[in-house]
């Protein structure tokens, strides 16, 4: 084995330690200190329902308003 196999082998290590250790210390982070995440979710407003409005008519309301339209067709 070459010293540039090893070399590799221990970036490949680095590489994965820092991608185990980089979400273990921002759980710790946010999850012992719960101001930290009070602070980062209260920036940002997520879902923003409309305002209430009329309702459509209910789907009673609509076979009836059908009829009186059919109605109006036939007798005209």
């Amino acid at each position: 084995m070459s010293s540039l196999g090893t070399s590799k082998g221990v970036l490949e290590i680095a590489k994965f330690g820092v991608y185990v250790t980089v979400p273990i210390f921002l759980m710790y982070t946010f999850a012992n200190n719960s101001k930290n995440i009070q602070r980062f979710m209260g920036n940002r407003s997520y879902v923003v329902y409309p305002q209430e409005t009329i309702r459509p008519p209910s789907p009673e309301e609509l076979r009836e308003m059908a009829r009186e339209l059919a109605k109006k067709r036939t007798s005209s």
